[in-house]
């Protein structure tokens, strides 16, 4: 499972999940994305799950991407303990989602649309936070070819 191997403070406060996601709310590496729609905490063990779960149905072909790490430590106290006498150890470690943030993506010469839904789907029922499927335009892909497009149509124009 994640964890950081160090860290600079051992117990950190819960905090507020205001707003929408300003980093890492586009698709950087793969082809095929999984979005969050709404806040939350995602343990390791979620994402962990939800790897293997993605691992299993693409049978190791292509590649995936976890694009957020569970850095935030989660105290609890023992039960049955009276009140008082500080903050509890830390149990588990969770990553802070807010909506728009890209949890997964996927990518690979073999994995093709379908293939790509279907192991996503079942990756989000491991999630507590509403995702959306999400995918890279083919127009989008190559910008490099619709410039060449355009540079030969002003080099006709320039010839006229």
């Amino acid at each position: 499972m994640l964890s950081p191997k160090r860290t600079k403070f051992r117990k950190q406060h819960r905090g507020r999940m205001r707003g929408v996601a300003s980093k890492g709310n586009t698709i950087a590496f793969g082809q095929f994305a999984l979005q969050a729609q709404d806040c939350g905490w995602v343990t390791a063990r979620q994402i962990e799950a939800s790897r293997r779960a993605m691992t299993r149905y693409i049978k190791r072909g292509g590649q995936i991407w976890i694009r957020i790490f569970p850095d935030k430590p989660v105290t609890m106290r023992p039960a049955e303990t009276r009140m008082g006498s500080g903050k509890g150890n830390p149990e588990f470690w969770v990553a802070v989602v807010k909506p728009g943030r890209i949890l997964f993506e996927m990518g690979g010469e073999d994995i093709t649309e379908n293939i790509a839904k279907e192991a996503m789907r079942l990756a989000q029922y491991k999630l507590p936070v509403k995702t959306k499927f999400i995918s890279i335009d083919k127009n989008l892909e190559d910008p490099s070819q619709e410039n060449t497009k355009n540079s030969k149509k002003s080099q006709e124009e320039v010839k006229q």
